[in-house]
């Protein structure tokens, strides 16, 4: 993982329905040296998240299908503010919509170098 960029001081914010899942992610998050500075799970809540405290997210962390929704409008609204975003799926790569496709994606289940890699894509695709 040495050849990997820290993500050491990056807020990260979470969306995951999946509370198991929730609390991987945010272990992994925190052994990778970043922030999480929230974690929801249900649709209305992470977009009230966004429209509240967005100036806090680096990059946001979005589970692809939340019930019986996707996170898209969620996407929308934390795209809007130039936060960059990494999916995550247990679908395949084409379960995404085309206008999301430059997002990395995270099929689960994922290791922590894969997280740690789609998360510095996004980063840098923000820095570009």
């Amino acid at each position: 993982m040495q050849d990997q960029p820290t993500l050491s001081g990056q807020r990260v914010f979470v969306v995951e329905d999946e509370t198991l899942v929730a609390m991987m992610i945010e272990g992994m998050l925190e052994e990778l040296g970043a922030t999480v500075v929230g974690n929801e799970s249900r649709f209305d809540d992470a977009l009230n998240f966004v429209a509240a405290r967005h100036g806090e997210i680096d990059v946001a962390m979005l589970d692809l299908n939340l019930g019986t929704r996707h996170s898209y409008d969620i996407a929308e609204a934390i795209a809007s503010h130039g936060i960059p975003i990494v999916f995550s799926t247990g679908y395949s790569d084409n379960a995404i919509d085309a206008a999301w496709r430059s997002c990395p994606v995270l099929n689960k289940p994922f290791q922590l170098a894969d997280l740690q890699g789609a998360l510095a894509r996004a980063l840098d695709k923000r820095a570009a």
